[in-house]
C-alpha cells in the first residue's frame, strides 16, 4: 500500500495536466507519442511523481506497441492489482511508493521473465547514467 497519501490538489500543483491525467487518474497516452518509448540511452527510470526508482535501462527493450516496456522492475517497486476497465481484464502497474499509475504487465514479454511492463512515459522520469 502506497504511503504517500497526498490530494489531488497536490498532484495538479506538481504535475502537467497530462501527467496528471496518467499518474493520478489511471490515463494511457497515446501509442508512439511517448518521450521514451525509443529512448535507448541508459540510466535509471524514476517514478515522475515521486522520484523513487522503477526501472533500469538494462530491462528495456523494444515491444513494437509504442510504449516504453521492460522485462522486469527494480526489485520490489512496483505493485499490481487487476484492472478491468474498458471491458478487458488487465493488471495495473503503480508506484509502490506513491501510488501512482504507471501501465499495465502482460505475460508476452521476452525472457528471462516473459513479462512486458508496458509503461507510459508521462509516469516516467529517467535519471541518465554518466
Amino acid at each position: 500500500m502506497p504511503d504517500d497519501k497526498k490530494d489531488d490538489n497536490y498532484w495538479k500543483g506538481k504535475l502537467s495536466p497530462e501527467e496528471f491525467q496518467i499518474t493520478r487518474k489511471k490515463g494511457t497516452e497515446r501509442a508512439f507519442t511517448g518521450e521514451y518509448n525509443a529512448c535507448k540511452d541508459p540510466g535509471t527510470y524514476l517514478c515522475k511523481c515521486c522520484g523513487e526508482p522503477l526501472f533500469s535501462s538494462d530491462a528495456k527493450f523494444d515491444s513494437g506497441t509504442g510504449w516504453p516496456s521492460f522485462f522486469k522492475p527494480l526489485e520490489k517497486q512496483v505493485e499490481s492489482e487487476d484492472d478491468s476497465s474498458f471491458f478487458m481484464k488487465r493488471t495495473e502497474v503503480h508506484c509502490r511508493k506513491c501510488g501512482a499509475h504507471l501501465g499495465h504487465v502482460f505475460d508476452d514479454g521476452p525472457e528471462p521473465t516473459g513479462k512486458r511492463y508496458c509503461i507510459n512515459s508521462l509516469s516516467l522520469k529517467l535519471e541518465k547514467k554518466t
